[in-house]
């Protein structure tokens, strides 16, 4: 058994070769709208129940049919007043369910990444073989209804096996060569880009993905209060603006349109953003573009001062 992921090395935070953002920019932002498609009664999977109720979850259901419905327009309409491009995490399926939403981001040219096909169908016991596929027909789909070369991927439900990187990296080369698949977001370890090991010796990054800004984590297990995610978001926000100012921080505010775009909840979202986007050394942006810049500009020289770290701490 591992005793770690093997996905990357370890790199302290101190001392790190300076990563420096377009413009003189601290912190690079990007905001990442999950916009999911549920079944109400997905094929089974021993390894995990879609819901958590032996009955048609209707209740569940129909909430993140409303995110859909309701949501997401309210949540686009805001972004857009501040100046910010969804990154969003999608459902493939949702090509196919709801082609207006497709098209409504594709309008203001949001950026499309995978979050496999249904969030109701996990990766937990499928074969290599069967996970290529599902990643595959995700990448072909979003192609299809977007002309987007999908960069990046966040496993549905978190649910990614030791295979994932892998074969999200092999795909997007053997449909698209290097314009796609090279970062993902499956990987909560650090609040700066991170080079990461593949099989296939690809370049390929990690994006820092706050799971502690995630608005499902923050109202639904941590059970916090509007108000108090509004402060945390700023809180966040003013920490890596300040370490920014040394070397160029990531913040990732990824979001459901089943959560935060309920109208009680819409408001304090509105003033963290408001307050963000006030400060002009800000890169507002998407997960591919901030990917795109590391690759280009610092990938090598990290990984050069990592390798270097690791053989002066042998």
């Amino acid at each position: 058994m591992k005793e770690e992921p093997g996905y990357y090395d370890y790199w302290p935070y101190e001392n790190r070769p300076k990563i420096k953002w377009p413009n003189g920019a601290r912190v690079a932002l990007w905001v990442a709208p999950n916009i999911e498609f549920y079944e109400l009664n997905p094929p089974a999977n021993p390894h995990r129940a879609a819901w958590p109720q032996p009955y048609p979850a209707v209740g569940g259901y129909s909430i993140r049919d409303y995110g859909n419905r309701v949501g997401h327009t309210r949540q686009m309409q805001l972004l857009e007043k501040y100046g910010i491009r969804g990154s969003i995490s999608l459902s493939t399926a949702l090509c196919d369910h709801h082609p207006e939403i497709i098209e409504m981001c594709k309008e203001r040219n949001w950026e499309f990444f995978s979050h496999g096909i249904y969030n109701t169908r996990y990766t937990y016991g499928m074969s290599e073989e069967q996970e290529r596929d599902m990643i595959r027909d995700s990448i072909e789909t979003i192609y299809k209804h977007t002309g987007q070369k999908c960069a990046g991927y966040l496993a549905p439900a978190l649910s990614h096996s030791e295979y994932t990187l892998d074969l999200f990296a092999e795909a997007g080369t053997e449909l698209f060569g290097n314009d796609a698949g090279f970062y993902t977001c499956d990987l909560f370890h650090d609040d700066q880009p991170t080079p990461i090991h593949l099989r296939s010796g690809k370049r390929f990054v990690s994006i820092p993905y706050s799971l502690e800004m995630n608005d499902t984590i923050a109202y639904v297990v941590n059970k916090i209060e509007p108000r108090r995610y509004g402060q945390m978001i700023k809180d966040n926000f003013d920490r890596l603006y300040q370490e920014g100012a040394e070397s160029g921080t990531i913040m990732c505010i990824p979001t459901h349109n089943y959560q935060v775009s309920c109208p009680h909840r819409l408001r304090a979202f509105e003033e963290a953003l408001e307050y963000i986007t006030g400060h002009s050394d800000v890169w507002i942006t998407t997960g591919k573009e901030i990917a795109q810049h590391f690759l280009d500009n610092h990938y090598d020289t990290i990984n050069d001062d990592i390798a270097s770290k690791i053989v002066g701490a042998k």
